[in-house]
């Protein structure tokens, strides 16, 4: 996908979920299994994982995640269908990314930029977020996957919220490091989306 320039906008969530949707039984169909044995490798309901192939609903990030790990992907290649580097090609000794120019995916709530894709084997996931959410109320669960969570604050104002009860307010450039496998949430502060920079491991 070519980068967009300031001009272009961005594309609606109807078009990142049918992507989405092209990526997942494209990797599936590439492992030869049915969307009962993707059910059931990842844990994610066979209807939810049809709606995902249609393009017909938006997911967490925390299915998002489980998706992939079933697949062996990492997130963002799930969400790109550029996908990795070639298998057999030279590994990269960097992958450049280009904050406008790399997939999208919006879940209601965030939406999602993956960068650096074309790194194989990657062993952390960063992704550039806008956390459109306000309210703790606009989520049916708190979000948890594996691993760890880093985020700094590019733009704005977040609240995370955890499921134990604690909640920190980061600013501005300030960062926050947590156990992802700890159930959480980010709403935004004050009337603009705040943008955020997040790096996941497991």
């Amino acid at each position: 996908m070519p980068a967009r320039s300031a001009r272009t906008p961005a594309p609606a969530p109807e078009a990142d979920r049918v992507q989405l949707g092209l990526s997942l039984r494209g990797h599936r169909k590439a492992r030869r299994l049915t969307l009962k044995d993707l059910s059931g490798r990842s844990g994610v309901a066979l209807s939810t994982l049809s709606k995902m192939e249609l393009g017909q609903i938006s997911v967490s990030y925390e299915k998002l995640a489980a998706v992939a790990r079933a697949l062996a992907l990492d997130v963002g290649q799930l969400i790109d269908a550029r996908g990795a580097a070639p298998p057999g090609g030279a590994a990269p000794v960097v992958a450049w990314s280009e904050a406008d120019g790399e997939a999208t995916y919006s879940s209601g709530h965030y939406d999602y930029r993956a960068l650096a894709n074309g790194f194989p084997g990657k062993r952390m996931t960063p992704v550039l977020g806008r956390v459109m959410a306000r309210q703790r109320e606009q989520f049916p669960d708190f979000i948890r996957h594996p691993g760890q969570e880093f985020v700094t604050v590019l733009s704005g104002r977040v609240r995370i919220e955890f499921e134990t009860g604690e909640i920190v307010e980061v600013g501005r450039h300030e960062s926050a490091y947590f156990n992802s496998g700890v159930g959480h949430i980010y709403t935004s502060l004050g009337r603009a989306d705040a943008r955020i920079l997040v790096v996941m491991s497991e």
